[in-house]
């Protein structure tokens, strides 16, 4: 399998925005991404929010590094875990709970589903 480099992740051209699969109330966030999927079960890229709530439905494990903007992460049954800019996470297999984006936040990311 060869490598895969993400060029210039803070001004990578991205897709064009979607609305997020589950907002919890107004404004509904879209979303925006770069992905590479690899038949060995990772998926990496590059993927942007802008403001509002919603609820996590990545199930399986991921590692984020935030370029831009801030939010919180508060998981079912946890604390909230304040992130912004140069912060770097990582969210191991069935974390779900509520992502509240304050600012159009960019992130790159590594999703293992194995």
């Amino acid at each position: 399998m060869k490598a895969t480099l993400l060029k210039n992740t803070h001004e990578l051209p991205l897709s064009e925005p979607s609305p997020v699969a589950v907002p919890v109330g107004e404004p509904v966030p879209h979303t925006r991404v770069h992905s590479v999927e690899r038949t060995d079960g990772v998926e990496t890229g590059v993927w942007e929010c802008s403001p509002g709530r919603f609820r996590r439905q990545i199930v399986e494990q991921e590692f984020c590094h935030f370029t831009h903007g801030s939010c919180t992460f508060t998981p079912d049954g946890g604390e909230p875990i304040e992130i912004k800019a140069g912060d770097a996470l990582l969210l191991p297999a069935n974390s779900l709970g509520i992502w509240d984006v304050k600012e159009t936040l960019r992130k790159t990311y590594v999703i293992i589903s194995r």
